[in-house]
């Protein structure tokens, strides 16, 4: 037996190119966690879809609005008795002199259309009307005092329960305990649809016009929510931008690393955890109680939120700022460039995409706040008027989307429910624009190196 004989060892059993126990139990092992991990995503991906039509389902209603359109006769002998057709003397004519004419308007619709109804009055009308009709008739009559004396045709909003009975909000078996409408009500809404004197438009006034009182759910709008959102995001982006870049070129590129910085940077990074309420008790006792600015103000609601957002725009910059490679700054200063120069003329423009992207994303939380805004009193505010100007829409009280929002939804009526996910639907296209805005300057303005 020779040498090479007796070292010999025994041939492997099996062959590369079959699978053994072992690896078929690792190859299954891998399928399942990628069984794991698509069935997560699609679980997201569901109740994601179920959230948004959710949202679309029970808001949509809101950018529709009933209205009733009929002509009305402007009696002269209740809106302007002297017959001078003067503004002021026919002012002193409240909305109770017109509310008598718009029912009557819409009592003499059953008759010309041979509508049979149990109800034989003109003030049996009231509850098919929205209470700020008498207001809009009266603010035309007043711009045109000519029309008195003339039959106008007038296209104002329905009540808000009518309004829900056409949207399938308010059953007939819910109007039994209902004192503002009734079954005869809701025949002859019915009836009027057919006339086409009842129909569902599209309503603008949603999204442009002001809140109303909770007797009047029909007629509230988001858009003066909306400009006071605009001015607080103005504020916040005025201040946010510049102090959160200024802090992170320091303590990224000029600050020496002591136990005081590594404090700054700890503190910074602990601030970004901080509750959003405790930011609306700091606004409410520094700003308001202390500064004594004026309370529900868009510049204290900025100044909150300014708070806020600064360690989330401070973390971003920093991280674009580190994502510089060391090469160029060294580059910068072979070439003779100072340590100002380096940071200025080389790394902060290439570090811009990330610090526009963190402060983009930085405003749309900002954005989507409520907790700081109820410290602040935005939420116990009616925006039911626009500001007059640019200091008055810093200053003037006024409320923002996201305290709009919650404002609608515990207010009793259901119709403020509706309006509650309409805004939600608002508010979520705001994000949205602003976070596609966000990718979209990042691959615009990203360099290579």
């Amino acid at each position: 037996m020779t040498d090479a004989s007796m070292g010999a060892t025994p041939a492997a059993k099996g062959s590369l190119t079959t699978e053994d126990a072992r690896t078929k139990k690792r190859n299954a092992a891998e399928k399942r966690f990628q069984m794991y991990g698509i069935a997560a995503i699609g679980a997201g991906l569901f109740f994601l879809l179920v959230l948004l039509v959710s949202i679309l389902s029970s808001g949509l209603g809101a950018f529709q609005q009933t209205f009733i359109e009929v002509p009305v006769y402007l009696d002269p002998a209740k809106l302007d008795k002297n017959g001078n057709r003067d503004p002021a003397e026919m002012a002193k004519v409240s909305t109770f002199g017109y509310g008598p004419l718009i029912e009557q308007a819409i009592f003499a619709q059953v008759e010309a259309n041979g509508i049979a109804t149990p109800l034989d009055s003109s003030k049996d009308m009231k509850a098919l009307i929205s209470a700020s009709a008498a207001a809009q008739v009266r603010d035309v009559v007043l711009a045109n005092p000519d029309l008195v004396g003339e039959t106008v045709s007038f296209r104002m909003l329905a009540a808000s329960r009518v309004d829900g009975y056409l949207k399938g909000r308010v059953q007939r078996e819910d109007v039994a305990r209902d004192k503002n409408i009734d079954a005869e009500h809701l025949d002859l809404t019915d009836a009027f649809v057919d006339a086409g004197i009842v129909a569902k438009q599209f309503n603008i006034d949603f999204v442009i016009g002001a809140d109303a009182s909770e007797s009047r759910p029909e007629q509230a709008g988001l858009g003066v929510s909306m400009l006071g959102s605009l001015f607080m995001m103005i504020v916040v982006l005025v201040l946010a931008l510049p102090i959160g870049v200024a802090a992170s070129i320091y303590l990224e590129e000029f600050a020496p690393q002591n136990r005081w910085t590594d404090l700054i940077e700890v503190n910074i990074s602990n601030l970004a955890a901080v509750p959003s309420i405790v930011f609306g008790i700091l606004g409410l006792a520094v700003f308001i109680q202390f500064a004594h600015l004026p309370q529900s103000a868009p510049l204290v609601g900025g100044l909150v939120l300014t708070l806020m957002t600064l360690p989330t725009i401070i973390i971003s910059t920093r991280a674009s700022l580190k994502a510089v490679p060391p090469s160029i700054r060294d580059a910068a200063l072979g070439l003779g460039a100072s340590r100002t120069q380096s940071v200025f003329h080389h790394v902060l423009p290439l570090a811009m995409p990330g610090i526009l992207t963190g402060t983009i994303i930085g405003l749309a939380q900002a954005l989507g706040e409520t907790a700081p805004l109820l410290l602040i009193g935005m939420v116990g505010y009616i925006a039911t008027n626009y500001p007059d100007g640019l200091a008055s829409g810093f200053m003037d009280p006024n409320s923002a989307m996201p305290a709009q929002i919650y404002e609608w939804a515990k207010r009793a009526d259901p119709a403020y429910y509706e309006r509650a996910w309409g805004g939600i639907i608002i508010l979520l296209l705001f994000l949205m624009t602003m976070n596609i805005i966000a990718i979209i300057l990042r691959r615009r303005f990203e360099r290579r190196w």
